[in-house]
C-alpha cells in the first residue's frame, strides 16, 4: 500500500512546504501531495518541481465546495501538471477539463462537508459514487473514511473496494499504524497523511516530523505488527 505525504495541515498546504520538502526529501517518500489553498502559485510551481525532481509522484486534492472553486482547483492542476488530481465532486466538467493531459483524476465518493471537511453517505452511498466514477472514466476514487459521519470508516472502505477496480485512496485523519494495518486489510491502494504528522499524533514522545512520518513509512511497508 502507498504512502502518500500530504504537505498540509486543517487542508491547507503549509507555508513553509519547500522547507519542510528540503528536510524529509531523503526519506524515500515516493507519493507526495498538496492542496491549492495554503500556499500561493508561485510557491507551488516550486513545490511541485522540486517533488518530480525528487522522483515521486505528484497529487493535488480538491477541498473546495463550491463548483467555481473546485474547477478553478482543477485548472490549478493543469498549470501545475501533477500526476494525479483528488478530490471534488463535479466529475464530469472535471473529467471535460482534464481531457488530454494525461492527469488522472480519484473524485470524492460521498458527500464532503465543510473544511476541514467531513464525509456524509453510507456503504450503499459510496458504492454507488464509486461504480459512477469507474463509469465515467476516472481512475479511482478518494474516500474520506476517518471523517465519516454516517458509517463506520472500514465499512465505507470494504464497499468501495468492492464497487470499483479503480485506485482507492483513503484520506483524512488517519493517525495509527492500527488503522494502516485496517485499511490495508480492507482493499485499500493508497492512504494520506498530513496532519496528523504535522500535529505529532503518528509517535507523541517523538519530536521531529522525520520521525513521524518513519511511521507511516513502516507501516505502509507492513514493516510495523
Amino acid at each position: 500500500m502507498d504512502f502518500i505525504f500530504m504537505l498540509t495541515r486543517d487542508d491547507r498546504t503549509v507555508t513553509d512546504c519547500l522547507d519542510v520538502l528540503d528536510t524529509v526529501g531523503d526519506l524515500g517518500i515516493g507519493h507526495i501531495g498538496f492542496k491549492d489553498i495554503g500556499a500561493d502559485p508561485g510557491t507551488l510551481h516550486v513545490l511541485h518541481r522540486r517533488i518530480k525532481d525528487m522522483g515521486a509522484t505528484s497529487y493535488l486534492e480538491v477541498v473546495s465546495i463550491t463548483r467555481e472553486q473546485a474547477l478553478d482547483s482543477v485548472r490549478a492542476a493543469i498549470d501545475l501538471g501533477v500526476d494525479r488530481l483528488m478530490g471534488g465532486i463535479w466529475v464530469d466538467e472535471t473529467l471535460a477539463l482534464l481531457a488530454g493531459t494525461g492527469i488522472d483524476y480519484l473524485p470524492f465518493a460521498g458527500e464532503p462537508l465543510g473544511h476541514p471537511t467531513t464525509l456524509a453517505g453510507d456503504p450503499a452511498r459510496i458504492a454507488d459514487d464509486c461504480r459512477r466514477a469507474e463509469t465515467a472514466g476516472c481512475a479511482g476514487v478518494d474516500l474520506l473514511a476517518y471523517r465519516a459521519t454516517d458509517a463506520d470508516p472500514l465499512a465505507l472502505v470494504h464497499a468501495a473496494r468492492a464497487a470499483t477496480t479503480g485506485r482507492l485512496v483513503v484520506a483524512g485523519s488517519i493517525t495509527t499504524p492500527a488503522q494502516i494495518r485496517g485499511l490495508a486489510a480492507a482493499g485499500a491502494d493508497a492512504f494520506t497523511i498530513g496532519s496528523a504528522a504535522f500535529n505529532g499524533a503518528l509517535r507523541p514522545d517523538a519530536g521531529t516530523l522525520r520521525s513521524q512520518l518513519a511511521v507511516a513509512v513502516d507501516a505502509a511497508a507492513g514493516a510495523i505488527a
